[in-house]
């Protein structure tokens, strides 16, 4: 089983990176693989809703997303890092999150259906539960179990030395990685077992304004 870990950062090996090395080495020691996701420092367009994904199963602007859906389909769970920009996600990670789930939505690529999913956020102050919330919805629109910690997951420090520091967002860190992986098993149990995934229903799609 792997997870697919997204550093939503500018910066490559900063605080984000920090708090999703945490988790990766937790899940490592539980048996669950990972690989660290970083979507880059190049421009990332916003979803257009131009919905040419539905017919080509990929994002009109072929850049990061596309590659991260290739590989986003092998993935057994996923977790999202970002650090806090004025309060809230950063651009560059809003702009991918909505291209990559409309284009799997509309796409029919299936890459999240009833994958777990968290959320990791890094700030030097303030603005992570807000940012929390922000991404939790990507998931919930998306069927995905949102796996918890024993606290919101966040980490605090201006710098990677600081987030080392952070001792409780640490072990926050490392305890949403052994549930991650607690819930992994468990489904891959019920799987083996026999349990069967839900009855699809047709999607209801309705307007408030009507004629």
């Amino acid at each position: 089983m792997k997870v697919l870990l997204v550093n939503g950062s500018p910066h490559e090996k900063g605080c984000t990176y920090t708090a999703l090395t945490e988790v990766a080495e937790t899940l490592k020691e539980e048996g669950i693989d990972s690989e660290i996701y970083w979507i880059g420092i190049k421009p990332l367009a916003g979803c257009t809703a131009c919905k040419s994904c539905a017919k080509t199963g990929k994002c009109a602007f072929n850049d990061k997303v596309n590659e991260f859906l290739d590989i986003a389909i092998e993935a057994d769970g996923f977790i999202f890092g970002s650090p806090v920009h004025y309060a809230a996600a950063t651009g560059a990670i809003t702009s991918f999150m909505d291209c990559a789930f409309y284009t799997n939505g509309l796409g029919g690529r299936n890459a999240f259906y009833l994958k777990p999913a968290a959320a990791i956020i890094s700030a030097r102050r303030a603005g992570t539960t807000a940012t929390l919330d922000q991404l939790n919805k990507y998931f919930t629109i998306s069927q995905m179990p949102i796996i918890s910690s024993r606290y919101w997951n966040m980490v605090h420090g201006a710098q990677p030395e600081d987030v080392k520091k952070d001792f409780e967002g640490l072990q926050t860190m490392r305890v949403l990685a052994r549930n991650m992986a607690w819930f992994l098993k468990c489904k891959e149990a019920g799987m083996k077992a026999g349990v069967q995934l839900p009855v699809k229903e047709d999607m209801i799609f309705t307007n408030f304004i009507r004629d």
